[in-house]
């Protein structure tokens, strides 16, 4: 079995696949305080949790955009596990051509769910990772990255609004019932929800008529995409899962 990690700004994303099979994942919170025990223990934990242990995982591998991170959690897969996790950069292979100017600069969390959309829903395709920040990625039907966006994230723009202006309260973020609202907090809701909506299909119709994509597929991930009312001429697929199947494919790739 192979356990894949995405370390992102906000959660830690696990998943335990057998063969292409995703059997489990999970999510706990990305904290810079954590240590290798902490890290280590909560995996056994939900290991156990689905009937698993340390010795079922044959293999890690991990991508990841929080450096502070990265030697806890290697740490502790070589700690707990014995297994040194394969780290996602842009020099391993993917399958796929990157066509960036710096592929260095490239966050590992945005090459997973390339390879994951293009071998799973073929391309051309444009994902939308709707997390700390909002990301765009395209892949044409050659399989190559092309390029993307990176926009504030849903939840980060909420905060900042929250933080920024005294008496504007923190929101629940959900679905208002309709734009015009009756009080502060739909206010809010209303134009935090309403207005990603508007920047993301803006986005997607820009993005896919510039690369000249046309009929492309959407393929929209992370939690807070739930919220999104896409445009309905988009061919939108929703996979919140993603970036770990991306790691278990760049996993075969590179297992050798």
């Amino acid at each position: 079995m192979i356990l894949v990690m995405d370390v992102g700004n906000t959660n830690i994303k696990f998943g335990v696949f057998k063969g292409d099979v995703l059997l489990e994942s999970w999510r706990i919170s990305a904290q810079k305080s954590q240590t290798a025990d902490e890290i280590g223990v909560t995996i056994g934990n939900l290991l156990a949790i689905a009937n698993l242990s340390f010795k079922d995982i044959d293999g890690v591998i991990m991508a990841s955009v929080q450096p502070a991170l990265n030697y806890t959690v290697e740490h502790a897969c070589r700690y707990y596990m014995d297994k040194k996790p394969f780290v996602v950069n842009a020099e391993i292979e993917t399958g796929l051509k990157f066509l960036y100017t710096n592929s260095e600069e490239l966050g590992a969390d945005r090459i997973a769910n390339a390879v994951a959309a293009f071998n799973k829903y073929g391309g051309p395709c444009v994902i939308v990772d709707c997390g700390t920040a909002t990301t765009f990625s395209a892949v044409s039907a050659d399989a190559e990255f092309l390029g993307g966006a990176i926009a504030p994230g849903i939840k980060a723009s909420a905060d900042a609004l929250t933080e920024a202006a005294s008496k504007l309260p923190k929101i629940e973020l959900i679905k208002p019932k309709n734009v015009i609202g009756k009080s502060t907090i739909s206010n809010m809701q209303s134009g935090v929800i309403n207005g990603f909506t508007g920047l993301i299909n803006h986005m997607l119709h820009s993005v896919m008529k510039e690369c000249g994509l046309k009929n492309a597929k959407v393929i929209a991930t992370g939690g807070l995409s739930e919220l999104i009312d896409f445009d309905p001429s988009f061919h939108v697929i929703k996979d919140r899962a993603l970036a770990l199947f991306g790691l278990k494919q760049i996993y075969d790739l590179n297992k050798k």
